[in-house]
């Protein structure tokens, strides 16, 4: 657990244990597959954001109520539903140093998986009976769609602008993050501010998260990565770090990323690798992620100075740090 979880030790415990009382199902496979999604782990931070969130608001200490720990279990189902059907989409076989479910039990049961998890999600929802999360987090889920299916169709398209890739992970990644401490703030009863300031916080975090993975596909390694080193090339994904070499490098050097986008061929990975670095482009995704782990510290100051605050603080400066 790292340090920032230990503060909401406890209510993760209650977490992680609704989880378990969530999946259930009469039907064998279901339990079998959420369970090993469980027992994969992670680092959990979407959850994580509405936790702090709300004891940083003071909701569970003031109204004795526990609704903040199931949109911590909603969160975290719908981040894992669309983790599912992504693993499907990519054919990925490797995701936290484990096989993927598509990889253990096939895509079938994996993409209807996903879809228990969502609609079980959105009971969930309907217990706790509020409009304003329900309509943030079902715009959530439809926007992650619309992001998940542009990153398709951008997929072995080298002339991917960097507008058009930061909308897709704006869609795909930032807006869970963002809902997960949107929706916090509406259970406390959070001034219209605070909110705003909420939501622009996990927004930011989300994107400097998605920037840092995208840079760590081309310099971390498959062991501290849980998945593949070169896995987004494969996939054919033009992620900022290709955009921006093609666009500062040399003809030579944006016709050999661009060919290697193409045809999702990582046999030429040393040499892109190498291309990365001259250019720059390593320095230039991870200077937008600082830039954006900035202005979401900055967003925080509209919040009470409490152990909770300062862990939402390090969770930002994770999202930049982080090797894995």
């Amino acid at each position: 657990m790292l340090p920032f979880h230990q503060v909401v030790k406890d209510d993760f415990s209650a977490v992680n244990e609704l989880i378990i009382k969530q999946l259930h199902s009469d039907v064998g496979l279901v339990e079998n597959i959420g369970q090993y999604l469980v027992e994969a782990g992670g680092k959990r931070l979407r959850p994580l954001m509405v936790l702090l969130t709300a004891n940083a608001l003071s909701y569970p200490q003031t109204s004795g109520k526990t609704e903040h720990l199931d949109l911590a279990a909603i969160i975290e189902f719908i981040h894992t539903a669309t983790l599912l059907h992504d693993d499907v989409v990519d054919m990925s076989n490797l995701r936290r140093g484990r096989p993927t479910a598509n990889a253990q039990w096939g895509n079938a049961p994996s993409v209807l998986v996903g879809d228990f998890l969502y609609s079980r999600a959105f009971q969930m929802m309907v217990q706790i009976g509020n409009m304003d999360v329900m309509a943030i987090l079902a715009n959530t889920t439809n926007l992650i769609s619309e992001g998940e299916v542009q990153q398709l169709v951008n997929a072995k398209n080298p002339d991917v602008t960097e507008a058009n890739y930061l909308n897709v992970i704006n869609k795909k990644t930032a807006i869970l993050f963002a809902a997960a401490c949107e929706v916090a703030a509406v259970l406390c009863g959070a001034t219209a501010e605070q909110r705003q300031a909420l939501r622009s916080y996990g927004h930011k975090v989300g994107i400097a998260f998605q920037l840092v993975d995208d840079a760590l596909d081309y310099t971390g390694d498959a062991a501290t990565l849980g998945k593949n080193v070169g896995d987004d090339l494969a996939e054919g994904k033009p992620t900022l770090p290709l955009i921006y070499a093609m666009r500062t490098g040399t003809p030579e050097q944006a016709t050999l990323i661009a060919n290697a986008i193409r045809g999702g061929d990582t046999s030429q990975l040393s040499a892109l690798l190498e291309i990365v670095q001259a250019t720059g482009a390593m320095d230039y995704t991870l200077d937008a992620a600082r830039e954006q782990v900035r202005q979401a510290i900055a967003e925080l100051q509209l919040l009470p100075d409490n152990n909770y605050t300062q862990a939402m603080q390090q969770v930002a400066e994770f999202s930049l740090a982080r090797t894995y």
